[in-house]
């Protein structure tokens, strides 16, 4: 499944949709190049939660936190770290607390550890385009379902 977005308030809108479909214990993986679009990304999501404030990347600080009324969102970034860093980190507390969704940038690092997960792809087609593919594992056919009808209306909805 894959979906192209044209600029950055695209890739916003194509997050607060995805917002619409995501749970508790939820982990997205994003994956992609410095400055390809994560961020931004989960910029859209936050704000489909009805979060306010601004998100910004957890480059630096590696863990950023944000709360809406139901869920605890972990917006993580693995980038700087080794194995044995992200074991310290205690990153098992943020992906298995209930009521919370982790969002890992170069979560590639841990993917292979992971029961389950949804990979979100970033690619450069542009100087403001990006191709985003969705990939699963472990997730059952409802959950399949609801990510492959999200892109679907989205595409439908930019090509009108």
């Amino acid at each position: 499944m894959k979906i192209t977005t044209q600029s950055s308030p695209e890739t916003i809108e194509l997050g607060k949709n995805f917002a619409k479909i995501i749970a508790a214990t939820d982990t997205v993986i994003l994956e992609g190049n410095l400055g390809g679009g994560k961020t931004t990304f989960v910029k859209g999501v936050l704000k489909g939660l009805g979060i306010r404030g601004i998100a910004r990347s957890p480059s630096f600080t590696l863990i950023r936190h944000y709360k809406s009324k139901k869920l605890n969102i972990h917006h993580i970034d693995l980038y700087r770290l080794d194995e044995k860093n992200i074991v310290d980190i205690g990153i098992d507390d943020y992906l298995y607390e209930p009521h919370s969704i982790a969002f890992i940038e170069w979560g590639e690092k841990i993917q292979d550890t992971l029961p389950r997960y949804i990979k979100l792809e970033f690619f450069f087609i542009g100087e403001n385009s990006r191709r985003i593919i969705f990939s699963l594992k472990g997730y059952n056919a409802g959950k399949i379902e609801a990510i492959s009808e999200m892109v679907f209306n989205y595409s439908m909805s930019k090509s009108e």
